[in-house]
C-alpha cells in the first residue's frame, strides 16, 4: 500500500481522472474522513483544492507513477 500527498488544481483533475482511470488497481483519494475514488471525474471535482490531498494505492503503472511525482508536494 503507497500514499503519497498531492496538490491540485482544477485544470489537472482531468489528466489525473484519466490516468488514474486507465490503470487496473484501486485507487482513493483522502480528504479530512472523506474517502473518493480517484477514477471519479465528480468526486474529484467536489474536494477544496486549497489543501493537500492524500492518495493510497496498491499496484503499479509508470504513467500514474510520472503524473503523481508532477503533483506530489513534500
Amino acid at each position: 500500500m503507497r500514499k503519497r500527498h498531492i496538490k491540485l488544481s482544477p485544470q489537472q483533475v482531468k489528466e489525473f481522472v484519466t490516468t488514474s482511470s486507465k490503470c487496473n488497481f484501486d485507487i482513493d483519494v483522502f480528504y479530512n474522513r472523506v474517502i473518493i475514488d480517484a477514477k471519479s471525474m465528480l468526486g474529484v471535482l467536489g474536494l477544496d483544492f486549497t489543501k493537500t490531498l492524500t492518495v493510497q494505492y496498491q499496484g503499479y503503472d509508470d504513467k500514474f507513477e510520472a503524473m503523481i511525482d508532477r503533483f506530489a508536494v513534500a
